[in-house]
């Protein structure tokens, strides 16, 4: 299973939220190069990034840190947030993307969104399925629909779709373990889906119980940021386990 930190940008600088909310924002870096490159020195090879001001603007806006953090590090980027138009995603990949998560247009404009699996290839196109109460919920979080979390990413993967991020809405950012069941239920749906949990991460034990339902990948934010996890403990349960380096906690790192 692939270990992926995550930084949430806001007005260029690293922060997390609670459960989606604006108002619950924390600052925990200026400048997200710098914890890029701490995950990168640990040996982590992933990043998931996300434009939170792109997220509530319906455009990409937090694209310069994107090119910052694809040029200045070797780390794999996931990009998404307010990539609702072609423009948005050609400059995510121009500026270093490897692959990008839609999750609202995949609701609003599914014929833009399935345009996008046709012209970039499924290896390049993040489905984003981010449930509360098993229900989608789109615009960052903000609108709730009435179709079931299995049955959108059962109809996309009828379209071409290979990766899934799945959050549980009301498990992001509370530190109190992720969806183990809702994740049960669409890997037995869909053994085949290269599925990506996300949210509610606080242990290594959590993250060992997700690799054994074989996930593809998780993502990790708050527990990182408020030293739940240690990188050094990331990284010796991620693939490829020869880049080891020796980890301290995250505000070691930094500081």
């Amino acid at each position: 299973m692939r270990i992926i930190p995550a930084i949430d940008i806001i007005e260029g600088k690293c922060v997390r939220l609670s459960k989606g909310d604006f108002q619950t924002k924390k600052i925990y870096n200026e400048d997200p190069l710098e914890v890029a490159k701490s995950f990168e020195g640990a040996g982590l090879k992933y990043l998931h990034l996300v434009d939170l001001d792109g997220a509530k603007t319906n455009h990409i806006v937090n694209w310069r840190v994107l090119e910052k953090l694809a040029t200045k590090t070797g780390l794999t980027i996931d990009f998404g947030g307010g990539l609702k138009a072609n423009d948005d995603l050609r400059v995510a990949f121009e500026c270093g993307a490897s692959q990008v998560t839609g999750g609202s247009i995949a609701v609003k404009d599914p014929a833009l969104f399935e345009s996008w699996l046709v012209a970039y290839g499924s290896s390049k196109i993040i489905l984003g399925a981010d449930a509360l109460e098993g229900k989608i919920s789109v615009s960052g979080w903000q609108e709730s629909t009435e179709e079931s979390i299995e049955d959108f990413i059962k109809s996309y993967i009828e379209k071409g779709i290979e990766y899934v991020i799945s959050t549980d809405i009301s498990k992001d950012g509370m530190l109190e373990g992720p969806s183990i069941e809702l994740y049960e239920k669409i890997m037995a749906q869909s053994p085949g889906l290269k599925l990506i949990a996300s949210g509610g991460i606080s242990s290594i034990d959590d993250l060992i119980q997700l690799k054994n339902l074989g996930l593809d990948g998780a993502i990790v934010g708050k527990a990182i940021y408020e030293d739940r996890i240690s990188l050094k403990e990331l990284h010796e349960l991620s693939p490829d386990p020869s880049l080891t380096r020796e980890g301290k906690n995250f505000r070691e790192i930094q500081g």
